[in-house]
């Protein structure tokens, strides 16, 4: 005689079948949900997860093509993808930067694109740069035009991340803006001369009498210290006079230094900093060059004796002005050739030089107030031609950092 199966055998079956399929699903919806935000959850045997980086994809266009200099081109008008934000989608910009809602007539200065000469610069993607930056600190140390590229990086990454999932915070004498998704921070040190200074207070620094010690740097690295991403600027604030008082070894010891002198010295102790202390595997080092002034406008053109305010368009001829010292440009080159550590260079300061058009003006602030109308009508003292507004010349800038960036991420 034949004997059926019975129903419990045939059960035994299917219920291993029907669970392994609804792990499967499971496992399938788990990886679908998250390849939105560019990442996969593995379980681990211990418990818990850990997050894997899905790869970014990088385009032909998003190449920037060998033996091309992206820092030697021209300015070019682009009123489509140009700004890459506004003052309004950015609510976090401060009163120093807003132009346009400080009163400014014209935003001509938000749609220039830099336009390197035989390539492209790849266009920024808030995304790429989040995930790029994942469990990672970028930060950026230098003055307050350190600061305004700090201000146009949070601007242009801010709009894709999600409400609650962001924050800004002031922690003197840093900034740091969080992306709690990808655990990344971008994040700015008050650091106007790199080595330490009677200026180091974030917002009470004094002005007139600068003083600073051209062999201490100790107490600004702790704060650098395991940052993956550093990017360094210093220059204006050793532009106030020829000559600057400062001690070396003994702080009794105040001596007046000419000017280009001390900031060797001052960027030799950062030097030795660099070499002793960045792991090149684990960190990258940037060294932004000058931001240039535009103080006097007989410089590009016969002038009245003014300076930038009423400039509305980029100076389009070969141009270098006398707010940009070329010996400090030399120390700057002579001492990262002699760096073991790799610090890239973001030369920045000739395609700035072009952009008269681009500063504050008598539409920033002043003391941390903005300008009386009085003031307003006295530009030859009180227009800023140092600072930048925003949207603006920064975020070039912050373009050019991210599409370095991006090539680094394509070689790794």
């Amino acid at each position: 005689m034949t004997t059926l199966p019975s129903p419990d055998r045939h059960n035994q079956y299917l219920l291993p079948a029907a669970l392994a399929l609804l792990i499967f699903i499971g496992c399938l919806r788990i990886v679908l949900d998250n390849s939105k935000n560019t990442r996969l959850f593995f379980r681990l045997a211990g418990g818990g997860y850990r997050v894997l980086r899905r790869p970014i994809r990088v385009s032909k266009d998003e190449i920037i093509e060998k033996g091309c200099d992206i820092f030697d081109g021209k300015w070019v008008w682009d009123n489509l993808s140009h700004p890459l934000y506004t003052e309004k989608s950015c609510p976090l910009l401060v009163k120093q930067v807003t132009c346009l809602k400080n009163g400014r007539p014209d935003s001509y200065y938000q749609n220039w694109k830099w336009q390197p000469d035989g390539c492209n610069l790849p266009r920024f993607n808030a995304l790429k740069l989040l995930e790029i930056l994942r469990d990672k600190r970028l930060m950026l140390v230098g003055d307050s035009v350190q600061r305004g590229m700090f201000d146009s990086m949070v601007c242009l990454v801010q709009s894709v991340i999600p409400e609650g999932k962001k924050s800004l915070k002031r922690v003197p004498p840093r900034k740091i803006f969080r992306a709690e998704e990808y655990n990344a921070s971008i994040e700015y040190y008050w650091a106007p001369f790199l080595v330490e200074s009677i200026s180091d207070h974030a917002t009470n620094h004094t002005v007139l009498k600068r003083l600073v010690r051209l062999d201490s740097i100790s107490n600004h690295s702790k704060q650098w210290e395991g940052v993956d991403f550093l990017v360094f600027e210093s220059y204006v604030w050793w532009m106030y006079k020829p000559t600057i008082n400062a001690t070396y070894g003994n702080l009794n010891n105040i001596q007046e230094y000419n000017v280009t002198k001390a900031y060797k010295i001052a960027l030799e102790t950062w030097a030795n900093w660099i070499d002793t202390s960045i792991n090149s595997h684990n960190q990258k080092v940037f060294f932004m060059t000058m931001s240039p002034t535009h103080l006097w406008n007989w410089e590009w053109k016969t002038g009245d004796g003014g300076n930038c305010f009423g400039e509305t368009q980029p100076i389009q001829h070969p141009y270098w002005g006398t707010g940009s010292n070329l010996d400090v440009m030399g120390i700057v080159k002579d001492v990262l050739e002699r760096l073991r550590v790799n610090v890239r260079v973001l030369n920045i300061t000739q395609m700035s030089e072009y952009r008269k058009d681009g500063h504050a003006s008598i539409y920033g602030e002043r003391k941390g107030k903005l300008l009386t109308k009085e003031q307003r009508l006295d530009p030859k003292n009180y227009a800023d031609c140092i600072h930048w507004c925003l949207p603006g010349v920064p975020d070039t800038w912050n373009e050019i950092l991210y599409g370095v960036l991006l090539q680094d991420y394509r070689k790794f």
